[in-house]
């Protein structure tokens, strides 16, 4: 039966509302299944920025990483951990872990043994571990090791390591260097810049008898002497500067109160920013070798003193053997042999004399005893007088003698007597080692500011492996039988050091044993325009009769004093002798000498005190000359405190005393 119309407007209408619930479903589907893609998608977004910055995380960090899942599959891994390892990126996205970690097993001594830890840690580990690898090439990493853990189960492993090499390189120099400071002999101690003590070594516990419980914590004063608590204040001031103090030598105080010499040297500590905060010191136990310097020069001192005395020993009988020269060349008749032992016996005086000088002179030159008496002087003067002094042991050996000057004048601000005494030394080195009649150059040239001054000779030479000790003391080129009047071996040390202290230098040259030798000697020239300087050679200045004087002749010596008067006597001179220094002082209150010539030590009253006696009774009516074999510089100081108005050393030279006496013409009637 056919639905009447009522049914079908009603079915249609139920049709209609049925299409309109499917059409509003379908459209709220189509919008929440846009909702859930967009979703969808901002999760994806989120999940990829979050493994976006996982991975820059990963890639950031110094450690190498690297992720294992609970199946053994590497999941992860960074750059860093490639690196490391040397490891090429198709064997991290292989994802065996076994692969990789036979690669990385490579670089240890023992490889099985490493994937056997390895293989531990996957399995069996505790979900936490830390371990140290050292590879085979020395370097060390340290390596972590975690389980992930999500819902409670195990999803993979995360390993980080990392390379401690210079960390643990740094760790053994610390050690080591704790060590070595720790086991010095000398203290090593650390202060703040207020004094505070921050470490002490047992180097400083040896050496200062505190502990290190006694010590730290406490002022560094509690080891200065009071006394010298203005070191520690100059000590801080240069630290705060940023200097170092090297090598201080001082006084600390022990523990009981014993003082002990030290050499400190202290640096300043500075933080990580740069500041000074405090500084580290350094203390050495000098005491033994501040005793072995004081016994040195207590032995250098009496050193000088034997040498003082032996020259005065030495001297004493020299003078009278010259003076009975003098008196034989006077009055002696003219035989030539007699002329001959006179000569002879002057020589060897004179040869006795100059060694006893050398010797002197070399102490007084170590000590920084001479000081020299400059004045502008002429090149020629000094190689004339230098030739002349020479001249009878050139004519002895029968050489050859070539001179070469500059025909200009050149002068020097120089020490006459000591420049002669250099190049007279080097003329005689140059005679006594070339054969009989040799042939010796001596020659003087120009150069800028300086004047170079040759000698040379064809002579036995020097050994090349001489050349640099040839001016060290005591050392001889030909210590030979044949040779031996060659000296002390001081002579050129003498002239090595008395051109240096001319602002000059001298070298030696030879091509070997047979082929010569030649010294050459370097020094300055003087400034141009400063006046004259003295010229011409010995015998240039003629010396006046000397005036007829009263003169006392006083030394304990019988022989010296009677030949000297003899001599005086002989020059048309009043003498009177006596024989000690009481004695000289009651005959120049009787005679009233113009002259006393006084030994320095004379018995009951020595030369001294002899000499301010006599000036306080004679004023300066009578010239005090001192006539002794001491030389020192000490002695010329205490002659001249005494009222001594010349100092001659024996044996004299007559002509120089003659000399002398003349001079005192322009204050003699």
């Amino acid at each position: 039966m056919a639905p009447n119309q009522d049914e079908e407007e009603l079915l249609r209408s139920v049709a209609l509302r049925n299409a309109k619930s499917i059409h509003l479903a379908r459209q709220r589907a189509e919008e929440e299944l846009i909702r859930a893609k967009e979703a969808l998608e901002l999760k994806t977004r989120e999940l990829a920025q979050s493994l976006a910055m996982m991975r820059a995380t990963l890639e950031s960090t110094t450690d190498g990483i690297l992720v294992i899942d609970s199946g053994g599959k590497v999941t992860g891994s960074n750059e860093k951990f490639a690196q490391m390892w040397g490891i090429s990126r198709d064997v991290i996205e292989s994802g065996e872990h076994r692969r990789l970690l036979e690669v990385t097993s490579q670089q240890f001594k023992d490889p099985r043994q490493f994937l056997g830890r390895i293989d531990d840690i996957c399995t069996s580990s505790p979900p936490e571990s830390y371990d140290v690898l050292v590879l085979a090439d020395g370097k060390v990493f340290e390596r972590f090791s975690r389980i992930q853990f999500a819902e409670g189960r195990n999803v993979g492993r995360v390993w980080s390591f990392r390379d401690i090499t210079y960390r643990k390189q740094a760790e053994e120099a610390q050690a080591r260097l704790a060590a070595i400071v720790e086991s010095s002999e000398d203290g090593i101690v650390s202060k703040a810049l207020d004094g505070t003590i921050l470490s002490w070594n047992a180097g400083a516990e040896r050496l200062f008898g505190y502990a290190e419980k006694e010590a730290v914590g406490r002022t560094i004063t509690l080891i200065i002497p009071p006394e010298r608590l203005d070191e520690e204040h100059e000590i801080i001031a240069r630290i705060m500067r940023g200097e170092r103090v090297e090598h201080f030598e001082t006084v600390r105080v022990r523990k009981g109160g014993s003082r002990i010499d030290v050499s400190l040297t202290i640096s300043p500590v500075r933080d990580r920013a740069g500041r000074i905060v405090g500084a580290s010191k350094v203390a050495r136990d000098i005491t033994d070798r501040k005793r072995a310097e004081d016994a040195l020069r207590e032995a250098d001192r009496r050193k000088d003193e034997f040498l003082a005395l032996l020259a005065h020993e030495l001297r004493n009988p020299l003078a009278p053997i010259r003076n009975a020269v003098q008196i034989l060349r006077a009055k002696g008749p003219p035989v030539p042999e007699l002329q001959w032992a006179r000569e002879l016996i002057d020589r060897q005086v004179q040869q006795m004399s100059r060694l006893v000088d050398d010797l002197l002179d070399v102490s007084r030159i170590s000590m920084g005893m001479i000081l020299l008496r400059k004045e502008r002087v002429e090149l020629a003067a000094i190689i004339n007088r230098a030739v002349e002094a020479s001249r009878p042991m050139i004519e002895k050996w029968g050489h050859e003698l070539t001179i070469t000057i500059p025909p200009d004048p050149v002068y020097l601000e120089a020490d006459l007597a000591r420049l002669v005494q250099v190049l007279s030394n080097l003329l005689n080195n140059a005679v006594k080692y070339t054969n009989q009649g040799g042939h010796i150059w001596l020659t003087a040239e120009r150069e800028s500011d300086y004047v170079l001054i040759r000698v040379k000779d064809n002579g036995i030479g020097i050994p090349i492996d001489m050349l640099p000790r040839i001016f060290d003391m005591f050392t001889q080129v030909d210590r030979t039988l044949e040779r031996s009047q060659s000296g002390l071996g001081i002579g050129l040390t003498l002239v090595q050091r008395l051109v240096e202290m001319h602002g000059g230098s001298v070298e030696p040259y030879s091509d070997g044993p047979g082929r010569g030798s030649e010294f050459v000697v370097r020094l300055p020239v003087a400034v141009e325009g400063k006046g004259h300087g003295k010229e011409g050679g010995v015998g240039s200045e003629k010396v006046a009769p000397a005036p007829k004087f009263r003169i006392l002749v006083v030394d304990d010596n019988n022989d010296s004093a009677d030949s000297l008067s003899i001599l005086l006597r002989m020059m048309g001179n009043e003498v009177h002798t006596a024989y000690d220094g009481l004695e000289a002082v009651g005959a120049a209150a009787t005679l009233h000498p113009d002259v006393a010539l006084l030994d320095i030590g004379l018995p009951k009253l020595n030369g001294y005190e002899a000499a301010r006696q006599i000036r306080e009774l004679r004023g300066s009516d009578t010239v005090l000359i001192a006539l002794t074999g001491w030389g020192q510089d000490e002695h010329l100081r205490r002659s001249k405190e005494a009222g001594f108005d010349h100092h001659i050393i024996k044996p004299v030279d007559f002509e120089a005393l003659m000399k002398l006496l003349s001079s005192l013409r322009l204050s003699h009637p």
